[in-house]
């Protein structure tokens, strides 16, 4: 692995060195990216027709010279300057003589300057006129600004000529080979940074998904997670980042590819630009996250817990922890999209105050919105319930699912999930914050001892409890109340178990299959409802109390 490293560094050292010993002698002659004429973002429609309108003239993908005049003639103008400097320029690069000659000539002292370029002995061509417009792009007269452009002209004409020897194409051959060698090294090298991030990435998710450490344990692999998630997307950009800007740069380097590089770099600037921003939000969003889970953890670590209140700490910190990421994506989506359409030349500020009326309109038309909002808030502020609680609201119960500030969802025994709106929800029953309890009723039969079942009872739930597997779920010692009815099947033995929350369903079963066992070994049968019917009718006044015509009893009972 290091042998590789150093060689890979090596070669890429190499390269580079190379690279700019042979860029040194030419530095005046690399391409330039050109600055194009784009809209500034958030500029009203008033401030815009203020300034010129002008473009750029174009050789070899560079731009020479600006030009300006009114917005509907511009486009007819710049075609024909272009049309006719595109003539100017083959002519003179097909000619073998370097001559070139500009002159600038008026019809009248009063007429606008006209500039004509002449190669070798051939018939002088009419470039353009120039304008009062064009002078105060720079703002200078209009016989400086006619010299300007024909000096700009000359230099461009004969830099245009010797880019094309094959003295220029071999050296920037060397510069484009040596450039490609340097993207190559440094792809791969990013490109394996990049595997080992999502590598690691992977393995902190699932470490994640099947740990089950304490709440702070997780808080700080959420946290991991994050941060190596930005990390994986910022190689991911920085690999195609290489690989595209130096494909553009080789081509800028030679004057038949530049304009290739030039009509790419135009035609992506927008989707560029709404890329960069998309990718800004995406970072900041999970840098955010990564931000929320630490102060979460911290919140958690502050507290001497025991594994009951650990559990609570745990639901409350997990449905903040998703409230508060739920509230920071939107807000910076929102951010975002603004950003964006200021980007690529909305004007956002009648945007924004529009928003600002349709708000108090929809503040007015959505009250129970804004009641669930606030109800949600303090739900989660006093800890009424978290997700993962079991929870009674009005007919409805089930497990807590998901809590925003908006509406809570349950789960309930058949496995529907039950919207519920904040706002709704009035009185609730939380069945598992800090402790729960099994409430159970067991059937004496009349006929039994009452006071021996009692005891069985009594010794099941205190053996129970002593039990290693029970001992965690089960804590305090039950409580067998006593006889706390009688009903159609006997008398009802109350019993009270406390439990760990979301527990008291095991323990009430197991306690159950344990009292039947129980009373099977005692000979107690479990009762089942009884009846007794009693006939008294008129034939009874002729017989004895207890027979019938026959001399049988006539007393049944049914059970």
């Amino acid at each position: 692995m290091l042998k590789f490293r150093a060689l890979a560094f090596g070669i890429l050292t190499n390269s580079v060195f190379i690279t700019g010993a042979v860029i040194s002698p030419v530095k005046a002659q690399l391409p330039i990216v050109p600055n194009f004429n784009l809209p500034t973002p958030g500029l009203s429609s008033e401030s815009s027709t203020q300034e010129l309108d002008a473009e750029c003239i174009w050789l070899d993908g560079r731009c020479l010279f600006r030009i300006a005049t009114q917005e509907s003639d511009l486009p007819g103008r710049v075609a024909d300057i272009q049309d006719r400097l595109d003539a100017i320029t083959r002519s003179y690069l097909r000619n073998q003589t370097e001559e070139l000659e500009m002159t600038t000539e008026r019809e009248s002292d009063e007429a606008i300057p006209d500039i004509y370029v002449q190669v070798g002995d051939r018939e002088p061509i009419r470039l353009m006129s120039v304008t009062d417009l064009d002078a105060r792009l720079t703002g200078v007269n209009i016989d400086t600004r006619a010299d300007q452009i024909t000096e700009e002209l000359r230099q461009g004409l004969i830099q245009a000529k010797q880019e094309r020897q094959p003295r220029y194409l071999m050296r920037h051959g060397a510069i484009a080979a040596g450039t490609g060698a340097a993207m190559l090294l440094v792809t791969l090298a990013v490109t394996r940074w990049e595997r080992r991030s999502k590598q690691s990435k992977e393995e902190i998710e699932s470490t994640n998904a099947e740990t089950n450490e304490s709440i702070s344990t997780q808080l700080t692999l959420r946290q991991q997670f994050n941060l190596k998630e930005v990390q994986h997307r910022l190689l991911q950009l920085g690999e195609g980042s290489v690989l595209a800007g130096g494909s553009l740069y080789i081509l800028g380097l030679f004057p038949y590819t530049r304009v290739v590089q030039t009509l790419v770099i135009t035609a992506l600037q927008v989707p560029m630009r709404l890329g960069v921003i998309g990718l800004g939000t995406y970072v900041i969003i999970r840098l955010s996250f990564a931000l929320i889970d630490k102060f979460t953890s911290a919140l958690a670590d502050n507290h001497l817990l025991t594994p009951e209140a650990d559990r609570r700490v745990q639901l409350r910190v997990s449905t903040i922890s998703g409230v508060a990421k739920s509230v920071v994506a939107i807000s910076w989506v929102t951010v975002a999209s603004l950003v964006a359409l200021a980007a690529i030349g909305v004007d956002i500020g009648p945007l924004l105050a529009g928003a600002g009326l349709v708000g108090v309109a929809v503040s007015f038309a959505s009250q129970n919105l804004i009641k669930d909002a606030l109800n949600g808030f303090f739900i989660i502020l006093e800890d009424q319930y978290a997700v993962g609680d079991v929870i009674g609201v009005g007919d409805y119960g089930g497990l807590v699912e998901n809590l925003n500030l908006r509406i809570t969802q349950l789960r309930d025994a058949e496995g529907r999930l039950i919207t519920i709106p904040n706002s709704e929800v009035k009185i609730v029953a939380n069945l598992s914050n800090g402790w729960s309890r099994a409430d159970l009723n067991i059937p004496v039969p009349y006929h039994a001892d009452i006071d021996r079942c009692i005891a069985i009872v009594r010794s099941t739930a205190e053996k129970m409890a002593q039990e290693e597997d029970w001992k965690k779920q089960i804590l305090d010692p039950p409580q067998v109340l006593g006889v706390d009815n009688f009903s159609d099947r006997g008398a009802i033995v109350r019993v009270w178990i406390m439990t760990v929350p979301l527990k008291q369903w095991d323990v009430s079963r197991e306690f159950r299959r344990r009292i039947k066992i129980a009373f099977d070994e005692a000979g107690i049968p479990l009762s089942l409802p009884q009846t007794e019917i009693w006939f008294n009718d008129s034939l009874s006044k002729h017989l004895s109390p207890n027979q019938d015509s026959n001399g049988n009893n006539n007393t049944i009972v049914l059970k």
